[in-house]
């Protein structure tokens, strides 16, 4: 029987049907990344040994070796999830392929229905968001990737209780966190039962604004090909737009109905494919990480088992695991016992596949993160390496906007604040970003805006100005010695995102005192460049099915 994943003491994790092979490390680092993930990503370390009952001293090592492996952040007496950790759980959607090949369909049915739609996939204690098909409305239903639904107060909860077994459902009884509050479990159970029935009987399911008030939603069974339920399609709406769920599912049913047929022809269509690469994280990876005695070198090789999976490798032996990984075969067998043990992966005779549960380890908070805060740590450590102010920015019409900043503490600093907006002409940052406009619509930017001579250096002439984006564009910086102002000199470069396209730019702002042009291209040069990069590692970790807000 597996232990309920949950954020919760790693001491409540282990019963009498916990294997003797589970890897006690691994168990403890999982507890500490899922008391983080409950806590919205973010917990005061004292608040942390509480939640997950750890000596303080083990959840240092704990913290410690997350860090090293780039998964988490320590700063003072707070640690953070970091967008590395994604993926483990990038892994998993490559391995099911559910967003690259079902997504497609869900957004043709939003478009035609002008509703949102989900797809969830069902774990044994709810379900999680692996793809959302948003319409541009005010009042609209926000959902991330890998937020967890409850079963009992959602749709796609219905159908995936209507296949459950009786041991199943003593489990749900005895371990669900009921949304109604301790004391609620077997009256929580008894409705989704009949809500379960319905299921089985009617082939979709309802949300009648028990997950919220105000939502409605309907959910349709997507099988694959053994018959097996592998997701659900969800259409979302809000009372107002229909009268009741009813409503909403006799006018969208038959719609959802045949999204549904689609994909599971889709998923027929695919034929499983083997594949040796890319390998997931490799334990010679963890070596070159560790520091010393606070090092769990085994909680590192056992995450990195959840990495071995990917396209073409949904199903993996643990032989395969071990090969992938570079892990000994009886370690690899271990961290799988371990996780098959805390419901991450299944094991089918003798093939392991990961599950939805994994999404739960920081997938939702940090699918949330704006790219002005997955920015913000690697700005702050710039600045503090430089003593330098440094900024973020994007693109307006012909103004930048600061959208995050890391300020010096100097006498003498650059002072601007998050929102302040600048003409992007005579800036080191609206160079960099003007740079990858389309020449045609640059030039027709720049003719219309006023170009004014706000020092004796400033450019302002348009094709002397072309000249100059040409010249950044082709060597991926810009350097602006006070054009904007008297005793300001600046230096950025540009952060790219997985397409190649500039999305914004970061600099390093300094009295001309402080460096000379030699030296801006000495010391601070190669450290944007190590930054903009940083950042770009991290933007790479967004799930693709995401939409990333700037701020």
């Amino acid at each position: 029987m597996a232990a309920e994943v949950v954020a919760r003491g790693v001491d409540e994790l282990v019963t009498e049907h916990t294997p003797a092979e589970v890897v006690g490390p691994l168990m403890r680092g999982i507890t500490v990344l899922r008391a983080l993930t409950e806590a919205g990503g973010r917990e005061d370390l004292q608040q942390l040994a509480h939640r997950t009952s750890l000596p303080r001293a083990t959840l240092d090592r704990i913290t410690s070796t997350l860090d090293s492996l780039g998964y988490l952040r320590v700063e003072g007496r707070e640690v953070m999830l970091a967008p590395p950790l994604m993926e483990v759980g990038n892994a998993y959607l490559s391995a099911v392929r559910f967003p690259e090949l079902l997504g497609p369909h869900a957004d043709a049915l939003a478009e035609e229905l002008d509703e949102g739609v989900t797809l969830t996939v069902p774990d044994q204690h709810g379900a999680h968001f692996v793809h959302s098909s948003k319409r541009d409305r005010r009042m609209g239903i926000v959902c991330t990737i890998g937020d967890r639904l409850p079963l009992d107060a959602s749709a796609p909860g219905a159908l995936l209780a209507a296949t459950w077994s009786s041991d199943e459902w003593e489990r749900h009884q005895a371990h669900h966190h009921c949304v109604r509050g301790p004391g609620h479990a077997q009256a929580c159970t008894n409705d989704l039962r009949e809500r379960a029935a319905a299921a089985r009987s009617d082939g979709w399911s309802l949300d009648d604004q028990w997950l919220e008030p105000g939502l409605i939603a309907f959910g349709v069974p997507v099988h694959g090909p053994d018959g097996d339920l592998l997701c659900v399609v969800n259409v979302v709406s809000l009372i107002g737009r229909y009268p009741s769920a009813e409503a909403l599912a006799r006018a969208a049913l038959p719609a959802a109905r045949r999204a549904a047929a689609n994909m599971e022809r889709e998923l027929g269509r695919q034929q499983p494919v083997s594949r040796s690469g890319p390998m997931g994280r490799r334990v010679e990876d963890t070596r070159t990480l560790t520091t010393g005695r606070d090092f769990v070198e085994s909680l590192a090789r056992g995450l990195s088992v959840l990495t071995a999976f990917g396209e073409g490798r949904h199903a993996l032996k643990s032989s395969d695991v071990a090969r992938i990984t570079g892990l000994p075969r009886a370690t690899a067998r271990r961290a799988l016992i371990t996780l098959d043990h805390l419901g991450y992966i299944t094991n089918r005779g003798g093939l392991y596949r990961p599950n939805a549960a994994i999404l739960s380890l920081g997938y939702a908070p940090l699918s949330r993160l704006t790219l002005s805060q997955l920015a913000q740590p690697h700005l702050t450590e710039l600045s503090r390496r430089l003593s330098d102010s440094v900024s973020m920015s994007v693109l307006s019409g012909s103004e930048i906007v600061y959208v995050a900043r890391a300020a010096s503490i100097r006498w003498v600093t650059v002072d601007a604040s998050v929102g302040t907006r600048l003409p992007a002409y005579a800036t080191s940052m609206g160079r960099v970003l003007l740079a990858d406009v389309p020449r045609d619509e640059c030039a027709a930017l720049l003719a219309a805006s006023p170009l004014a001579r706000l020092t004796p250096n400033t450019v302002t002439e348009v094709d002397e100005l072309l000249r100059l984006l040409e010249r950044t564009a082709d060597c991926g910086y810009a350097l602006v010695d006070e054009e904007l102002e008297v005793g300001l000199r600046s230096m950025a470069v540009p952060v790219r995102g997985k397409d190649g396209e500039v999305l914004a730019a970061i600099n390093v702002a300094m009295h001309p005192s402080r460096r000379t042009i030699a030296e801006c291209f000495e010391q601070v040069l190669p450290a944007l460049l190590a930054t903009a990069e940083a950042v770009e590692g991290d933007l790479s970790a967004v799930p693709h099915s995401g939409r990333l807000q700037l701020t």
